[in-house]
């Protein structure tokens, strides 16, 4: 165990996690843990590549278990009938406990996905419990509308729980993403049936066993299913789910989009991936906090984040300075244990997806773009044992090639050059892509006029990544359908009547 101190925060809940992790972890359904499961299912530590606990796979049967639960639950009287206040009081009865067990949380999810804990700590966690609170207060403040209809009549049009909603979450933001998908729909009244990915399931678990002790909520209101890519086939394909939400790959999406269409039409809202264009402009008021941010955006959580700045587009003014001290960022820049305090850098949640990384990287390198930083698995000392690359800076990279136009997911920045306004607007835009975007100017009629133009969900001027859960969450193009967070999410998780009275 790890003996140094983090400052300001709990510390780690090492000892803990452990002895919770010695035995192997079942599915939720209906309100019991379940004897059930076809075969376990090995979670892997990044940083040391140990295994550190199981779970059992959950077979379609079970599926079809949690799937009647939740039908059942969404006409109990004690859920169907709860009061808007009462269901409000739940929410933040829940995020009270996220901070009760914030460092558990915090430690599994550093165990189960190589973050850093003060990010797992200070970003997963945290925006769990502020999730739960920030819903808790929509209960009663979604309204249907008054339709200013022609002639005698009066029109309503009423907002309804969509029903039963089955939520798939990536490995990336696994606490977080999960109680953004449960949080809404369980605001909205709806009953859950939620799949973490097999890579990064240990702390949704735990949260269950959270809200399972406190006796918050009836039998069947949520359901957590452990398993594979063929559990979330059963949850997408199943004729009796109502909704389907799915932050992941736009590949899996797409698959998702057709299992649907094969069974029942379910409505799907899909978080899928990005190739964000990030545009420093040789106006830009402040260079050095441009240069930063742009570091910063990417390389946090190892930059495994689908919107992440991955393309810096860089004036030839300034091209020379930027890519020299954005290089010096990433040399500084130290991978290690995510207990360290000292660490910068985590491991990335598998061999497999580090391999694929540094594929990427071989890439780069063979049609021509110049590594100024990185470009190898970082090997030093006990990071040997586990899945760690290198902040990586390409130099000079040709927008079209391999790197610049296919998502890596992981700390590799592409800096391309460009010399006109236009001509970077088209390149930006050259991207199957469309989650975000960024510019940095000080040019104030340039910035409305360059952010009305980038082909993207989420537009940052002057300071990548601003996120609130008041602003939707979300892209275009093959970045996703829908959008997440506010009102929007609540929007998914409900469904539209029109009624029509006669005078």
């Amino acid at each position: 165990m790890n003996q140094k101190i983090f400052e300001g925060i709990e510390q780690p809940k090492l000892e803990w996690a452990h002895d919770w992790l010695s035995t192997a972890k079942r599915s939720y359904i209906n309100g019991q843990w379940i004897d059930s499961g076809s075969h376990t299912i090995d979670s892997i530590n990044p940083a040391n590549g140990k295994i550190i606990g199981s779970f059992y796979c959950t077979t379609k049967e079970d599926v079809d278990s949690a799937v009647q639960a939740a039908r059942e639950a969404l006409s109990n009287p004690e859920w169907k009938n709860m009061s808007r206040k009462q269901r409000g009081r739940v929410l933040r009865k829940i995020s009270e406990l996220i901070a009760e067990h914030h460092a558990e949380l915090a430690t599994l999810e550093t165990l189960d996905n190589g973050k850093l804990y003060t990010e797992a700590y200070n970003d997963d966690v945290q925006e769990a419990h502020d999730l739960f609170e920030y819903y808790a207060g929509w209960t009663d403040k979604f309204y249907g509308e008054n339709n200013p209809v022609e002639g005698d009549f009066l029109s309503v049009t009423t907002r309804d729980p969509i029903g039963v909603c089955g939520q798939i979450v990536p490995f990336n933001f696994p606490i977080q993403m999960a109680v953004l998908k449960m949080a809404p729909a369980l605001a909205m009244g709806n009953t859950v049936i939620l799949k973490p990915a097999d890579k990064t399931s240990f702390s949704a678990i735990r949260l269950f066993e959270i809200i399972d002790e406190a006796k918050l909520l009836p039998k069947g209101v949520i359901n957590l299913i452990l398993g594979d890519g063929q559990v979330g086939a059963y949850i997408s394909q199943h004729m009796n789910i109502d909704k389907l939400s799915f932050t992941g790959s736009t590949k899996i999406g797409k698959q998702l989009l057709h299992d649907s269409a094969d069974s029942n039409l379910k409505p799907v809202t899909l978080e899928l991936g990005g190739k964000s264009p990030n545009i420093i402009f040789e106006d830009v008021t402040n260079l050095e906090g441009a240069i930063e941010r742009s570091f910063y955006g990417l390389f946090t959580h190892k930059g495994e984040k689908c919107s992440s700045p991955t393309r810096l587009f860089v004036q030839n003014a300034i091209y020379n300075t930027v890519v020299e001290k954005i290089a010096d960022y990433a040399k500084n820049y130290q991978c290690g244990d995510p207990f360290d305090p000292n660490s910068k850098q985590g491991a990335q949640i598998s061999k497999e997806h580090m391999e694929s990384i540094l594929s990427y990287i071989e890439s780069g390198k063979e049609q021509g773009a110049r590594i100024v930083a990185g470009g190898e698995r970082d090997l030093t000392g006990t990071n040997a044992e586990g899945y760690f690359v290198q902040p990586t800076i390409f130099a000079d990279v040709d927008n079209n090639m391999k790197i610049a136009q296919e998502e890596i997911f992981g700390p590799v920045l592409c800096i391309i050059p460009f010399d006109t306004e236009e001509n970077v607007i088209k390149m930006a835009n050259d991207t199957i892509y469309g989650l975000a975007a960024g510019l940095w100017t000080g040019d104030t009629s340039r910035a409305h006029r360059v952010a009305n133009q980038l082909d993207a969900g989420m537009v940052f001027v002057n300071k990548y990544g601003c996120y609130d859960f008041a602003s939707p969450f979300g892209g275009v193009k093959q970045s996703g359908w829908g959008k997440e967070y506010a009102i929007h999410s609540l929007s998914a998780f409900t469904k539209t009547r029109a009624i029509w009275f006669a005078y």
